[in-house]
C-alpha cells in the first residue's frame, strides 16, 4: 500500500498540474482585473530569457509625404520601434502536511479530504496576494509591478526600463479632481448626477486614438458608488460574463466599469485601461508549477512533514502608457 505521504503528494501534484482549470480559475473569481485580462487573451507564458521584453511603438513614421509628378520621395529610415524590459519576479507557495496529520488521516478518503483542505487554503492565499500585487506599485521586495506602477498618480516614473521624464510618449494620463484636465476649478467627486462623468469624459477622450480606446475601467468602491448613484435611471448594467463571475459591472461608453474590492486597490481611484496593451506574463516552467520528485515529494531533513512547493515566475507588463489613465483626487 502506498504511504499516506505518497497519496497526499500525488493528489496535490495532480490537481496543481491541472492548474489552468483549477488554480487560475480561482484567481479569476477573486480578481476582476485578472479575469478581464485573461479573457482578452493577455495572460500568456514565455519559455525563457533574462527578462520579459515587450516591443512597443514610440514614434510615428516620418516618411509620410504628399507628392506629385517627379518629386523626390523621402526614403529615410524611421526609428519607430523600441522595447520595454520587465524583470522576472518569483512567487512560491507551499502545501504542507505534518507526518502526524498524515498518519491520523490515514486512508484514501481521509487523505483526500486533507489534501483538498490544504489545496483550497493555498489557492485562496495565492489568489488574494496576487490580486493585491496586481494593484501594487512594485515597491515590495520581488513584487510584480501593478497598476500603481504602470499607471501611477503622477503619470510619470521609470517603467520597463524607460524613463518617462526623458521620453514623454511613455507617460500615462492623469485626471486630477483638484486640477482637472479640462481646466477650471476643482471638482469634488460625489454621487451627484454628472459629477463623476465630468471627470471621466476628458480622460476617456485623451486615452482614445481613433478606434483604439479604453475598454476597462477598474474603480475603487467609493468612486464606483459615486458613478452608479450619479447614473440614476440611465444605468447600463453588467454583461452576462461579469454577472456569472459575481462582479459588479456597469458600462461607460464602450468600456466595462468594474468594482474590484480586493486588498491593494487604492481608494478614490479609477484606472482607465486599454487591455490590448497590458499582459500578465508567466514562465512556462513556473506557472503555478509543482516542483519536486514523484512519490513522497520533498521531505525536510529536519521535520516530519510532506512539503510541496508551487512556483510562479513572471510579471505584469505594459506596452503603451499613453492610452492609459487614472482618475484621482
Amino acid at each position: 500500500m502506498p504511504s499516506p505521504n505518497s497519496i497526499f503528494t500525488e493528489l496535490v501534484s495532480t490537481t496543481f498540474r491541472n492548474h489552468g482549470k483549477v488554480v487560475m480559475d480561482n484567481v479569476s473569481r477573486h480578481n476582476a482585473l485578472y479575469r478581464t485580462i485573461a479573457a482578452n487573451g493577455k495572460a500568456r507564458t514565455e519559455d525563457g530569457g533574462t527578462s520579459i521584453t515587450i516591443p512597443l511603438e514610440y514614434a510615428a513614421n516620418g516618411t509620410y509625404q504628399r507628392y506629385s509628378g517627379l518629386d523626390l520621395l523621402n526614403v529615410a529610415q524611421s526609428d519607430v520601434i523600441s522595447a520595454a524590459e520587465f524583470q522576472w519576479r518569483n512567487i512560491a507557495i507551499h502545501v504542507v502536511a505534518s507526518g502526524n496529520e498524515l498518519r491520523i488521516n490515514n486512508g484514501a478518503s481521509k487523505i483526500a479530504s486533507l489534501a483538498k483542505a490544504r489545496l483550497k487554503n493555498a489557492m485562496n492565499t495565492f489568489a488574494n496576494n496576487f490580486s493585491a500585487d496586481m494593484y501594487g506599485d512594485g515597491s515590495l521586495s520581488n513584487q510584480i509591478g501593478g497598476l500603481q506602477l504602470l499607471v501611477p498618480d503622477s503619470g510619470a516614473g521609470t517603467v520597463g526600463g524607460i524613463d518617462s521624464a526623458t521620453f514623454s510618449f511613455w507617460q500615462s494620463i492623469v485626471q486630477s479632481a483638484a486640477a482637472p484636465l479640462q481646466g477650471g476649478g476643482g471638482i469634488t467627486p460625489s454621487g451627484v448626477a454628472g459629477i463623476m462623468e465630468s471627470l471621466m469624459l476628458p480622460l476617456y477622450i485623451r486615452t482614445t486614438r481613433n478606434g483604439d480606446q479604453v475598454d476597462l475601467i477598474v474603480s475603487s468602491d467609493d468612486y464606483f458608488t459615486f458613478y452608479e448613484t450619479g447614473l440614476s435611471s440611465q444605468k447600463q448594467y453588467m454583461d452576462s460574463d461579469s454577472a456569472q463571475a459575481g462582479f459588479s459591472a456597469l458600462r461607460y461608453k464602450k468600456a466595462k466599469v468594474i468594482f474590484d474590492g480586493v486588498s491593494g486597490m487604492p481608494s478614490s481611484r479609477m484606472y482607465f485601461l486599454n487591455t490590448n496593451y497590458i499582459e500578465v506574463v508567466a514562465h512556462s516552467q513556473a506557472n503555478l508549477t509543482v516542483v519536486g520528485d514523484e512519490g513522497d515529494g520533498i521531505r525536510p531533513i529536519n521535520q516530519d512533514a510532506a512539503v510541496i512547493p508551487v512556483l510562479w515566475m513572471g510579471n505584469m507588463t505594459i506596452s503603451n502608457r499613453s492610452l492609459m489613465g487614472v482618475v484621482r483626487p
